[in-house]
Parts: C-alpha cells; sequence; structure tokens
C-alpha cells in the first residue's frame, strides 16, 4: 500500500446544530452509571469468563492450578503488569487450556450473555474465536461454533437482552484456517451469528493475505469488523477499509497518526470500537486521560465505547462509562451520543437497528432526566 502522507490533524465540530443537550451532571458512582442501558459492540468470549467458572473447570479437569490469587495472576491484568501487548496477549494463552468440553464452552458463552445483561448490556454482539475454543480438546470448529450459539441463544432466552455473534480468526493463524471459519460461519447466517472479525497480533502479521477470505465473507453476507490501528501504525486502518472491507474497526486510536485516513475512514462512516481500558493495560496509550477517544470525536469519528475483555481487564461497560466521564471529560450528552452511536452501527437489519437506537434514546433520556 502507498504510504500515506501525515500532516496536523483535522477537526471538525461533531455535533449536530438541533441537539437537545441534556443537564450536566455531578460526579457519580459507578452504580449511577449500572442503571445507564448499554451498548456493547466489541467484547471477547475468550477474555469475559468468570474467575470462579474457571477454578471450577480447571478442578473438574485436573489442571495446575493452586489458588484462585494464582490464577488471577495468570488470567487477569493486574495494576502491576508490564502495560505491553504481549503481557495482555500471554492471558488468552493461558485460558486456552479450559476450554475443554461442549458443556464448558456452552457454559462459558451463556454466562458472557447473563454478566452483559447484569450490566444492563442492552444489545451485545460477542465475538469468538472458533480455534481458540477448539484448540486444548482438537474439537471440530463447526462444533465449536454451535456451542457458542446454543450458549448464546439460551441466555438471552432468560434475560432482558438481544445478543449476536462474530466468528473472530487470528493474524497468526493459516488462511486455511480463516476460510474454514469464514465458511462455517456463512453456513449459520440464520442463527445468531452476523459478522467476521480479524484479530490477534497486528504489529507481527499483516492483514493483506486474508483478503479472500474477507471477500468471500462479504459475498456470502456476513458484516465485516477488524482489529487495527491498536499495535500497528494508521495505515493498517486504511487496509481494513480499503482491501478488506471493513464496516467497522476495533480499537483503531492509531488512526489519529494519519489525517488523511481520518478524512477517509469519517467520509465512509467507519465505526470505531474503542475500548479504553484495554488500550491503557496494553500499552497503546500511556495514561488513561491521555486517550485519544475525544479528538476522534472532535475528528468527526464515529466512535463507540466497549470493554475488549472484561473478565482479563477486571471491568465492565458500566466502569468504562464512568471512566470515560471522569477521565475525558464526557458530558452525559456525550455519552448518549456515543450510545446512539453504537446502537447504529449494529450489525442488525435496518429495522431493527432503528427500533433499538430509538428505545434506547428513550430509556437514556428518561432515566438521566429523573435523576
Amino acid at each position: 500500500m502507498e504510504k500515506r502522507k501525515k500532516g496536523k490533524e483535522s477537526v471538525v465540530d461533531a455535533g449536530a446544530a438541533n441537539q437537545v443537550v441534556l443537564p450536566a451532571m455531578p460526579p457519580r458512582p459507578v452504580e449511577f452509571y449500572n442503571s445507564l442501558p448499554k451498548v456493547e459492540l466489541h467484547r471477547h468470549l475468550e477474555g469475559s469468563l468468570r474467575l470462579t467458572t474457571l477454578m471450577e473447570v480447571g478442578r473438574a479437569y485436573d489442571l495446575d492450578i493452586p489458588d484462585a490469587d494464582h490464577l488471577r495472576q495468570l488470567v487477569q491484568v493486574d495494576q502491576a503488569d508490564p502495560r505491553t501487548s504481549q503481557n495482555f496477549l500471554s492471558k488468552f494463552e493461558v485460558l486456552r487450556n479450559f476450554y475443554r468440553s461442549p458443556e464448558v464452552i456452552m457454559r462459558i458463552a451463556e454466562e458472557a450473555v447473563v454478566d452483559a445483561a447484569a450490566d444492563n448490556v442492552r444489545y451485545l454482539e460477542l465475538r469468538f474465536t472458533p480455534a481458540a475454543l477448539g484448540k486444548a480438546a482438537d474439537f471440530p470448529l463447526g462444533e465449536v461454533m454451535d456451542w457458542v450459539i446454543e450458549g448464546v441463544i439460551k441466555a438471552q432466552s432468560k434475560q432482558p437482552i438481544s445478543a449476536r455473534l462474530i466468528a473472530s480468526i487470528n493474524r497468526h493463524e493459516s488462511v486455511k484456517i480463516a476460510a474454514q471459519v469464514a465458511e462455517l460461519a456463512i453456513d449459520r447466517l440464520d442463527s445468531a451469528l452476523i459478522g467476521l472479525d480479524l484479530a490477534g497480533d497486528e504489529a507481527n502479521y499483516s492483514a493483506a493475505i486474508f483478503e479472500p477470505v474477507f471477500r468471500e465473507a462479504r459475498q456470502g453476507g456476513l458484516n465485516i469488523t477488524i482489529h487495527a490501528g491498536e499495535w500497528g501504525p494508521a495505515e493498517n486502518v486504511a487496509q481494513a477499509i480499503t482491501l478488506l472491507g471493513a464496516e467497522r474497526i476495533g480499537h483503531g486510536v492509531r488512526v489519529m497518526e494519519d489525517t488523511e485516513v481520518v478524512a477517509m475512514a469519517r467520509e465512509k462512516g467507519i465505526t470505531f470500537e474503542v475500548c479504553v481500558t484495554s488500550n491503557y493495560q496494553s500499552g497503546v496509550v500511556v495514561s488513561l486521560d491521555n486517550h485519544p477517544l475525544q479528538k476522534m470525536i472532535r475528528a468527526g469519528l464515529n466512535t463507540t465505547i466497549n470493554t475488549d475483555d472484561p473478565g482479563i481487564s477486571q471491568i465492565s461497560l458500566s466502569d468504562e462509562y464512568a471512566l470515560v466521564c471522569s477521565q475525558n471529560g464526557f458530558s452525559m450528552t456525550t455519552l448518549q451520543d456515543r450510545v446512539s452511536a453504537a446502537a447504529q452501527a449494529a450489525f442488525l437489519p435496518d429495522k431493527e437497528r432503528g427500533n433499538l437506537a430509538a428505545s434506547l434514546e428513550r430509556e437514556f433520556r428518561d432515566f438521566i432526566i429523573s435523576q
């Protein structure tokens, strides 16, 4: 790809001319944010596991886990941990040892949706990596997908939440595996599965070799979201959009390094799935109050707020809402705008997406005004 020229950041007014501004709110505890209706577009199943469930699975399958504190250090980011991509990704390597049976995989999928519902997430897109879930016991990828779908459908039948699934492939894995996952996902489009994602080590593995896979996925009816501009440069965001056909970008915070890529993403209406705490823990940003989220919004980029891996990061989406208000200066109006943006970017049919956005707007506004 041609190297893009960098320049000064282009800032535009992203606010609507006739926007109704909600009243300014004083600092609130996380319980306040827990009561708000939410949308999550970027949450990994493998990063959403309960520590208690991991302990139970470890005991049942005689895994070498001395105690919960030891396990926590292996699968969750601690304050003393180095803030690097290597440390963050190492948690997933440990977690791969726990996917030991169909029942375990169905259970963790169900619990991830139940936990999101408990945080008042009204709509969830949960992404999962079939190759990671199937590796420990060499499960067929199609069966792994069916087990995750079953767990999610079971959870949302009992909870006030609508959930959809995005199959994910890793950059370090083969194109053959990626093509198999895409084909299996297309075969399951009539279920809860709606999209395809590319994730993993962006700094060391190119996305270009997966272009044929994502072309077939788009032709087969799958929606496309790509991790880019997290550990890699803004050029990766451009590549995800132009080469792989990304409708949304996972993270994408380094897009601000290149004004031409910013302009292209803005013009095409690309949605960015931003994960503030994850970006800090993995070393993408040096501090929480220095996160480029506000700059992205001022530049007219369509941004949303997400957790990424709530189990690994020890957070909820409520925590992220509280964080962007306290550390990034979000008003309640800005927060509501981001929830609305997430609803409008959901991989849903137009009518369902419109109904979701309208319902959330009413619920969010009524709650805030009642306080």
